[in-house]
């Protein structure tokens, strides 16, 4: 893992938050809701307190929707239990908090504080799996056979108790040094054998690094960061989980899909014809998600390479189906049908597609309240993660722009990571050429006008810092 960082000084994330119309405070009725709901907590009848689950998160996360315990199978394979919030037994459908969930569609997170799809009380508190508490659970069995193959779904309400709270960086030093908690020790080579398998039927992941803002006393930092080997684990699991969902709901013609179109062709046939001018090696026979696996996306042709293969992964979207499956229900990314219903805490969504599942699972009528939430929530989510989007582009646009702005003038190291592919091969009236760059640091991603060679390393000149716009622009030096 790489971390870089750099110091920026105090910003306000104020007009961002306004410009975006982010709710400040839950109206007191939901928030009352919230808070009885809190103050009475749900006890399913199963009681799953004795498996040893434990949360594996980023180190200040609190509101904790999934925990996990992995365990060998007598004769072979593996069963995976993963225990997900409860959050459709706090929230009572017609009520107040429902509708402002509505509102609100998602936890949208900003570097100053998030802004929470449920009140704290429930996110952060008692439908939160912290550990060494009793909490209300969705808990999802999963046997694997040696191969990682699905051989059995179990589906149940449950109490349960987390031993811990885990956090990446920790848990992979302990991988590393070979002393992982037992409830997790089968992770590594649980998630690599599942990896393996999406690469096999096409699976494909972007691997890019991710930048963030955080709070460093009284100013702001801008980190650049590659995700841990266990980071990638963990992922997969919910992926697991995801699509023993969907194949749960397309058996029972009624459902909330994530869905994606596969590839096109002809954008994997741009994608291999990169591959040699950015010396990427592209086997006989490997899929695109193969050859993304195996690449190092700190490497700056890498980097461009994986820049350029985003352009696979268009046309996300959530599909609701009642009676008919969907034409296309697979997501091309996933390559295999799919749902989300492992982060309800976080994302509307989750809670309607997991109660679809629990009814199917015990052969009852979808309740009425969930069969006609289905055909709103596509649109809904929609919106709010075109303003989840916004909000984190937003942040760390004005990061870099204040981090920059007493620097226009300077050079400065950068990749080239994307160049402009004007429509018919012809430019455009009035817009100069150029692309995307990446400096090395500060860890900085922004536009640069000029002739930019793809996946080179070249000098750069800030001409452009501006908070306010939240714009930064390179050109060519």
């Amino acid at each position: 893992m790489v971390i870089r960082r750099v110091l920026a000084p105090r910003i306000d994330f104020g007009a961002l938050r306004r410009e975006l119309g982010l709710p400040e405070e839950f109206p007191v009725a939901a928030q009352r809701e919230a808070d009885a709901a809190a103050a009475a907590p749900p006890r399913p009848p199963v009681d799953r307190t004795d498996v040893p689950f434990v949360t594996l998160d980023p180190a200040e996360s609190r509101d904790l929707d999934q925990a996990m315990c992995l365990t060998r199978r007598p004769g072979g394979g593996y069963r995976v239990r993963y225990a997900i919030a409860d959050v459709a037994a706090h929230v009572r459908p017609g009520g107040a908090l429902e509708e402002e969930t509505w509102r609100r569609g998602q936890t949208v997170y900003l570097p100053d504080g998030n802004v929470p799809l449920h009140p704290e009380t429930l996110s952060e508190g008692a439908a939160s799996l912290l550990p060494d508490v009793d909490r209300a659970a969705v808990v999802w069995t999963i046997d694997l056979d040696a191969d990682g193959g699905t051989v059995a779904v179990e589906l149940e309400r449950a109490l349960v108790r987390s031993r811990a709270k885990l956090d990446y960086a920790g848990v992979q030093a302990d991988a590393d040094a070979g002393r992982l908690p037992e409830p997790i020790a089968l992770l590594p080579e649980l998630g690599a054998l599942l990896t393996a398998r999406g690469l096999r039927r096409g699976a494909i992941n972007l691997p890019l690094p991710e930048q963030d803002v955080e709070a460093d006393g009284d100013g702001w930092r801008l980190v650049l960061r590659g995700p841990v080997p266990m980071e990638e684990h963990n992922a997969q699991i919910s992926l697991l989980t995801g699509m023993a969902a969907a194949d749960i709901m397309l058996a029972g013609r009624v459902g909330l899909l994530r869905t994606m179109p596969a590839p096109k062709p002809e954008a994997v046939h741009r994608l291999r014809a990169a591959a040699a001018p950015l010396g990427v090696h592209w086997p006989d026979g490997a899929g695109p998600g193969e050859v993304l696996a195996g690449l190092d996306a700190g490497q700056p042709r890498a980097a461009a390479f994986v820049d350029q293969a985003a352009e696979l992964m268009r046309g996300a979207a959530y599909t609701a189906f009642d009676g008919e499956v969907p034409e296309q229900p697979r997501h091309g990314g996933v390559a295999a049908a799919y749902a989300h219903v492992t982060a309800p805490l976080r994302r509307l969504a989750d809670r309607y597609a997991t109660e679809v599942c629990l009814a199917l699972h015990a052969g009852r009528p979808v309740p009425e309240w969930v069969r006609a939430a289905l055909p709103r929530l596509p649109e809904a989510m929609a919106v709010t993660d075109r303003t989840a989007s916004a909000a984190s582009r937003g942040a760390i646009e004005l990061a870099e722009a204040v981090l920059l702005a007493h620097r226009v003038g300077e050079t400065f190291d950068a990749a080239v990571l994307d160049v402009d592919a004007p429509p018919n091969g012809r430019s455009r009236p009035g817009r100069p050429p150029g692309g995307t760059v990446a400096l090395d640091d500060p860890p900085v991603r922004a536009r640069c006008v000029g002739e930019l060679p793809l996946g080179e390393r070249i000098r750069v000149r800030l001409v452009t810092a501006d908070p306010v716009a939240r714009s930064v622009v390179f050109e060519r030096a």
